[in-house]
């Protein structure tokens, strides 16, 4: 992209993942807590646009190769969850894999095939 910004895509797994947290999230906390929580993870989502490299991007390579996590906690939000992602290998692509609780076996739940 020509503004420097980054693509970044959710797969499949990702977009289940966010779906799951919002509806768990409205049975246990009501809709508008929901709504709140949602925005939280989009924030964090939006804000890789960035790149790789902003602050609280951490490397997993006790994952896999060229696997990372942001944490959805930032800038004064609170919240429960991270965000795996890769960088593509062509282009300035973020691809995120999987939004995960903070308190999972994340080698457990990173995924084996491509997004």
């Amino acid at each position: 992209m020509s503004d420097g910004h980054w693509d970044v895509r959710l797969a499949t797994r990702a977009a289940s993942d966010l779906a799951d947290i919002v509806a768990w999230t409205a049975t246990h906390f009501g809709t508008i807590q929901a709504r709140v929580y949602a925005d939280t993870v989009n924030a964090a989502v939006i804000e890789l646009r960035a790149g790789p490299q902003i602050n609280g991007v951490r490397s997993r390579t006790d994952l896999g190769a060229d696997l990372y996590t942001l944490h959805v906690a930032r800038h004064n939000r609170r919240g429960r969850h991270f965000i795996l992602f890769r960088v593509a290998a062509a282009g300035r692509t973020i691809e995120v894999l999987r939004i995960l609780h903070d308190a999972m076996d994340v080698a457990h739940h990173v995924p084996d095939e491509e997004p």
